[in-house]
């Protein structure tokens, strides 16, 4: 693990940590788009609309995973790099149980709030007998989703990226076999959809848990080892808030749109639900390569080497700007193709290869968003962390789609998240000059 963090050249080290967690997101994001392509196969924009609109609630049990799940990884990774391996344990074993008590708790809240919170998705009276059928059984899903994210975070610490990978793919493939057998074999529709996540989850945690338990050779969820400083509780927390929030943005910000084209007919919103999973393709992998290099940001930071994490950021900002613009061409062009896979309805067709061709514009603004986003995360610098996850989809989102709304109508709330992206990668550029700049505050805390 040393030589692989430390020494071994830079590009090497980071595709060998990257490329496995790519692999994994490519696994997911391939399940994304046949979960989308079976339900739409069903020819019923209801039912597409009802679970797209249910769509921020998977989000949110990713962000609550993300709170200890990368809050832990950046704690632990530098903690490997200061050479404290016994505490970086039990850090892992705090996070994991900690993961396990907050699932318990929201998956009751779900349920005893279930009217309120699909009443705040936006979800109506056509949409609600599908919305409700998929909210519950996710619902029941939470305490898998949510724990899940905590050894698929932790274990690329130690090098593990691989193992993260095949327990992430595992799982996706086994959802990808079972969503055409429940939706259409046993016809169950959006519950067909919602209980191929939970069996694929349930597979995913068994190997992650395994594979930490087998394989890893410091960190470990031993119950009796959950006990660490307060200190490093607020290490985890201060980087897994930020992390957490950028993911109940994307829920915030999913929601604010379908509630802005819910008026404009259900077949807005389908379009809506569709243009952003095949935008997955992007963003997803662009996450991959982020995720993947925060455990050689994190070490290298923990271990001071400070010429070292400069050329690792600068290569991950290379990485994801180029893939981002080369990637979003190709799809721009099949755009029209590519989305009448999903559906015949025309009217749904013309407006998800609108809505996604204005989206893939600013995908390299995005992949500069990530990176900042967590590298920030990565080298304990939770107030520009904090900044990021709550911008391009949150705060400056927010503002720029009202403000484009009223002055454009439709159009406007198409080009809302174009515009918020580039802003946002304009903030995290900023940030990231004060931090790593000359005297930068990050290198001063050195």
């Amino acid at each position: 693990m040393l030589e692989l963090f430390e020494n071994a050249p830079i590009h090497k080290a980071y595709f060998k940590l990257a490329l496995p967690v790519v692999l994994g997101t490519v696994v997911s994001m391939i399940y994304n788009l046949t979960d989308t392509f079976f339900v739409a196969q069903t020819q019923n924009a209801n039912l597409v609309a009802g679970i797209t609109l249910c769509t921020p609630l998977f989000s949110m049990m990713i962000a609550l995973g993300d709170m200890f799940g990368l809050g832990g990884s950046s704690a632990i990774s530098r903690l490997l790099g200061q050479r404290k391996y016994d505490l970086a344990g039990r850090v892992n074993s705090f996070c994991f149980y900690g993961a396990l008590l907050l699932s318990i708790i929201v998956t009751a809240g779900l349920f005893i709030f279930k009217k309120q919170v699909l009443g705040w998705l936006g979800v109506t009276a056509a949409t609600y007998q599908y919305a409700s059928i998929y909210y519950q059984i996710m619902a029941a899903a939470g305490i898998l989703i949510i724990v899940s994210l905590v050894p698929i975070n932790t274990l690329r610490t130690e090098g593990l990226a691989t193992e993260s990978m095949v327990g992430t793919a595992t799982g996706t493939i086994f959802k990808i076999f079972l969503d055409p057998l429940f939706i259409f074999g046993f016809h169950l529709g959006a519950a067909g959809a919602s209980l191929a996540t939970i069996a694929g989850y349930l597979i995913t945690d068994t190997i992650l848990i395994l594979y930490t338990i087998k394989r890893a050779r410091y960190i470990h969820i031993k119950i009796h080892q959950i006990k660490i400083p307060t200190i490093e509780i607020k290490d985890v927390l201060m980087i897994g808030i930020p992390a957490s929030v950028t993911n109940f943005m994307t829920m915030l910000g999913t929601a604010i749109m379908n509630n802005f084209l819910i008026v404009y007919g259900a077949s807005k919103v389908a379009g809506f639900g569709i243009a952003t999973k095949v935008e997955t393709i992007v963003t997803m992998v662009l996450v991959g390569f982020c995720f993947g290099s925060q455990a050689l940001i994190g070490y290298n930071y923990g271990a001071k080497n400070k010429e070292r994490l400069k050329k690792i950021i600068q290569f991950d900002i290379l990485v994801n700007a180029g893939f981002a613009f080369v990637i979003a061409l190709g799809l721009i062009a099949i755009a029209p193709a590519l989305v009448s896979l999903f559906m015949k309805d025309q009217q749904v067709v013309r407006s998800a290869t609108y809505m996604l061709r204005w989206f893939l514009i600013t995908t390299p603004f995005i992949g500069l968003s990530l990176v900042f986003t967590t590298m920030f995360q990565s080298v304990n610098q939770p107030l520009d962390a904090f900044v990021m996850s709550i911008s391009r989809q949150g705060i400056i989102f927010i503002v720029v789609i009202f403000i484009m709304a009223n002055l454009l109508g439709y159009q406007g709330v198409i080009v809302a998240q174009p515009i918020a992206d580039v802003l946002t990668a304009a903030v995290g550029f900023w940030l990231y000059r004060r931090a790593f700049g000359p005297n930068g505050r990050a290198i001063r805390n050195w």
